[in-house]
């Protein structure tokens, strides 16, 4: 696992305090509360049955009658927290059914973070990213399966229709991980300052895309671009000689520019993004 797959923004422009940490969990808390009151939108805490274990995660759904494509989020090396349930009560007010997993759930419950945390200390930098760590890429691909038939056992969830999948930092490779675990299922792919998605490894998650049935949305941190300029084109190069239809862009902010209350977090990039992400989903999951 490369620095790029756990938060390269972050690790690099380490302004997170202890106190902005736990400011930020409050104050989204408190948005998503409010979101939630106002967007008419079901959310439940649930456990979902792997071959490893049981994961706790969100499910998020519209209110009423009827039936909605589904969407698994993958979120960054901190976890499942306020605001990932912030964003997972937004898309599904936009017509999904949603599941964010804790992706740790194999080390620990969330929050994984608790307390003081300061990413400018080794040893506070260094717990989330042995929870990383401790991830392989069978595991991923079994949790992607569960996930999957965890939605589609909703009765909310429109079997019939393409399901999406996105991810945010360490996300972007687990998403396209997802979508070649669960080609059949899978018809959208958003990654968002993913870190890790090109690497000399043979198991690089670039190289598993001509096993995908998606089309995609790659959003690329300038940061990570000018650390890796060639990932890019990589990417560009293999979508287009496996077929696949995709979008790959280096944004004008830095890793985590999507992920509220981080130092990085730039609110106009990251609109940008969700409306790249909204056009994928209407355009594809039907």
């Amino acid at each position: 696992m490369c620095d790029q797959d756990i938060h390269q923004g972050l690790v690099h422009d380490p302004n997170l305090s202890r106190r902005t940490f736990g400011l930020l969990g409050l104050a989204t808390a408190g948005i998503a509360g409010t979101a939630l009151a106002q967007s008419k939108v079901v959310e439940k805490d649930v456990e979902v049955k792997t071959p490893d274990g049981t994961c706790d995660a969100a499910l998020y759904y519209p209110e009423g009658r009827g039936t909605w494509p589904a969407v698994l989020v993958w979120t960054d090396i901190l976890g499942l927290r306020p605001v990932f349930r912030e964003m997972g009560q937004r898309l599904a007010s936009q017509g999904y059914v949603v599941l964010v997993p804790n992706p740790f759930y194999r080390s620990k419950r969330a929050p994984v973070v608790e307390g003081s945390f300061d990413f400018n200390k080794p040893e506070d930098r260094n717990k989330v990213f042995a929870l990383r760590n401790a991830m392989t890429d069978a595991g991923i691909d079994s949790d992607a399966k569960a996930f999957l038939a965890f939605l589609d056992a909703q009765p909310q969830t429109a079997k019939g229709r393409k399901a999406g999948v996105q991810g945010y930092c360490m996300g972007g490779p687990l998403s396209f991980r997802t979508a070649a675990a669960v080609p059949n299922r899978i018809g959208a792919v958003g990654s968002f300052h993913g870190g890790g998605l090109v690497t000399k490894e043979p198991s690089s998650p670039h190289l598993l895309i001509g096993k995908t049935n998606a089309t995609y949305v790659v959003a690329v941190a300038q940061n990570d671009d000018m650390q890796d300029p060639e990932a890019k084109n990589i990417l560009k190069t293999t979508f287009q000689q496996t077929g696949k239809k995709a979008t790959v862009e280096v944004y004008p902010a830095n890793h985590g520019w999507c992920v509220k209350g981080g130092q990085v977090y730039n609110e106009a990039a990251a609109e940008r993004a969700w409306d790249e992400l909204t056009k994928l989903y209407k355009d594809t999951l039907a």
